[in-house]
């Protein structure tokens, strides 16, 4: 079905069309951003800043990787880790539109390593563990829309999925390397934080006891 063309209202606050992958076997290649609520891709320098963390935190190790994306979106976080040689990546994304872009993008890519699930997340996590998923993810990217108050439902949720060691990257539009952190925090240390403007992103890392 063809788009209608953005009015000039939404043409000025729209973001931007398309994305591309930063490094690996697809750098370069272009994702297209669906019109949905609240999808609001990574920008390009911070997935940059954040895959460096990444790759310096696993020693460039990605073969070994297994993430899961949750509110993929266009799929810019899971496929960058595709790109760079992960060998498990399950992305989850509940918009239609968005779903028929990701599952367009890895048949281009002919990404055999990535699978595309519909869904709600914090349902799909919660199914995973009902099915004894335990401690599966080695890197788990938590990007939801802002204002939802979907960290605190998702962080616990995410917990039980996380293999021992492993990182969270969550992103959110407040700082969560503040000194008095809120209670659903208490049991993950931030290991990297910064912010791009009012974008704050950071890698997180399950407290050991």
């Amino acid at each position: 079905m063809q788009k209608k063309a953005a009015s000039p209202k939404s043409a000025g606050t729209r973001g931007p069309r398309q994305v591309r992958i930063i490094g690996g076997l697809w750098k370069r290649t272009p994702l297209a951003v669906p019109d949905a609520d609240g999808l609001r891709p990574t920008p390009d320098r911070v997935r940059e800043t954040v895959f460096n963390w990444i790759n310096h935190l696993i020693d460039g190790a990605w073969e070994g990787i297994a993430c899961l994306d949750l509110f993929a979106g266009t799929g810019a976080l899971g496929f960058e880790a595709a790109s760079r040689g992960a060998r498990d990546v399950v992305m989850v994304e509940s918009h239609a539109a968005a779903v028929r872009q990701l599952q367009a993008t890895k048949d281009k890519l002919r990404a055999e390593q990535v699978a595309v699930v519909r869904g709600d997340a914090l349902a799909a996590v919660q199914g995973m563990q009902a099915r004894g998923m335990r401690h599966r993810f080695d890197l788990i990217f938590l990007d939801p829309p802002y204002r939802h108050d979907w960290l605190p439902r998702m962080l616990p949720a995410c917990a039980a999925l996380l293999a021992d060691g492993g990182l969270v990257y969550a992103e959110s539009e407040f700082s969560l390397a503040e000194e008095a952190a809120p209670d659903w925090l208490q049991g993950w240390e931030v290991v990297r934080a910064d912010n791009a403007g009012m974008v704050y992103y950071h890698l997180l890392q399950g407290k050991r006891a």
